[in-house]
């Protein structure tokens, strides 16, 4: 086997080439197990025994956990690298030192050295998969950056997941629900005896599950001696249109800066994962840093609110993923609790929402319009749907006939794609647009409304 997507000639590629080299092969799908990761780890020298940190699994929340407590902790002074999944608007999103996406030309140089490699270890053990690649290339940059703490999100499950190669000395299970559940089982607890592999002896492990979730994880941790904090929700103090406020158990009343009260849930289990990195021996956060830090957080694209102009005025846009029900329950709950705060929101004359909706067709499509539909804010509202350009898009005139199926309270229909349903959305609004349903929607969308120096790829440039 060998490279051809790389320059025959052996000359550095540009990031279009490197970028289009290592989404090649996503050709080889989705194959988990860690013997490829470990044989491209080995043959890179193992970069990831000079990074420790923290390793974090879940059904909901990971990226949430990951993007307070990085900020609490570059609060604190530390460089923290952190791996955002999905990227966005570019895939350099995936990989972040001190909140930077990693610079394009060190993005080729890594693919370059890591493809080769990857072509030696497939005639032993088969070619290794796209993620499996991004991982070493992951961790070969968080070695080469000197970092302080590594925040590493799970991509799918635990057990036979990359990133579970390796061990930063901090295991964080967020929760568990329903997803991926031809993967990983049809049942919490199957799905949780995936997830609660990352568990290793050695480390210090956190939880915010519940129910048979947190049974199994503590029998984990049990059985392997590894001490385990339980961190369930706090209470909610309050909340406005930018933050929530709720009262952590060593800081008090804290200001969160992530909308919804499901964050409620993640900052607990994100100020246990620096009390663990502090018990580790990794990194020690103060409350100054803790308070400064989550109060500073930002998540893109989870409740991401943008004020941008329309033919009618400016409009604000909620952006949020939202692609399984235990996302569309947060958001619906999300929608009720924001609705006053925003513009068009005056209780005695509310402007009906504009949504632009889209779906992967192997989720649980008709699960995620039914916990969406939980919200009184989509009263009237009128629901654009469309599809991303990608194989497992649900048709937008499917899309459609499932919203209609399932809250006949809104206007639903086909618009087009993307762009196009953005356009409508904001020719027709008078209230605020709310575009979710698929995180490759809200990054097409996102791309278009934000123009952000840092995530500009030089070959689109």
């Amino acid at each position: 086997m060998s490279s051809p997507e790389l320059p025959a000639d052996g000359s550095p590629p540009s990031y279009g080439e490197a970028l289009a080299a290592l989404e090649s092969r996503g050709r080889y799908g989705i194959r988990l197990g860690l013997g490829r990761v470990r044989a491209l780890l080995a043959a890179l020298g193992h970069p990831e025994r000079e990074v420790r940190g923290a390793l974090v699994a879940g059904t909901n929340g990971k990226g949430s956990v990951i993007a307070l407590a990085g900020s609490a902790l570059r609060a604190a002074g530390y460089r923290v690298g952190e791996t955002p999944k999905p990227h966005l608007v570019t895939y350099r999103e995936r990989i972040v030192v001190d909140g930077a996406p990693i610079a394009a030309r060190e993005f080729a140089r890594l693919v370059a050295e890591v493809l080769p490699l990857a072509d030696r270890v497939a005639r032993r053990l088969g070619p290794p998969t796209e993620f499996e690649l991004l991982t070493a290339v992951m961790f070969r940059h968080f070695a080469e950056a000197g970092l302080d703490v590594a925040l590493v999100e799970v991509g799918l499950g635990g057990r036979l997941d990359a990133t579970n190669a390796w061990d930063g000395g901090v295991a964080a299970l967020t929760n568990v629900g329903l997803d991926h559940m031809d993967r990983l089982g049809p049942t919490i607890g199957a799905i949780a005896r995936e997830k609660v592999k990352i568990v290793k002896r050695g480390d210090v492990a956190v939880t915010g599950a519940d129910g048979e979730a947190l049974a199994i994880m503590r029998r984990r941790c049990a059985r392997l001696g590894v001490p385990l904090t339980v961190a369930p929700p706090p209470p909610i103090l309050g909340w406005s249109r930018d933050a929530l406020r709720v009262e952590l158990p060593s800081l008090g009343a804290v200001d969160i800066g992530l909308r919804g009260r499901h964050q409620a849930a993640n900052a607990a289990v994100a100020d246990a994962v620096l009390d663990a990195l502090a018990v580790a021996g990794i990194a020690d956060t103060p409350a100054n840093a803790r308070r400064a830090g989550y109060a500073a957080a930002r998540w893109p694209g989870r409740l991401e609110l943008l004020t941008v102009p329309s033919p009618s005025g400016e409009r604000e846009v909620l952006l949020d993923g939202a692609h399984n029900p235990d996302g569309a329950a947060a958001l619906a709950t999300a929608l009720d609790d924001l609705r006053p705060h925003l513009v068009g929101g005056d209780p005695a004359a509310p402007q009906p929402l504009t949504v632009v909706w889209a779906s992967m067709a192997d989720k649980d499509v008709a699960g995620v319009i039914a916990a969406a539909s939980r919200s009184q804010a989509l009263d009237g509202a009128t629901v654009l749907c469309t599809a991303v350009d990608a194989p497992r898009a649900l048709p937008a005139t499917e899309l459609a006939a499932a919203w209609r199926a399932g809250d006949p309270r809104v206007d639903a229909r086909a618009a087009g794609r993307p762009g196009e349903a953005l356009d409508e959305a904001l020719r027709i609004a008078r209230g605020p647009i709310v575009v979710a349903g698929s995180l490759y929607l809200v990054g097409e969308v996102r791309g278009r409304l934000i123009d952000d120096e840092a995530l500009r790829d030089p070959d689109e440039a």
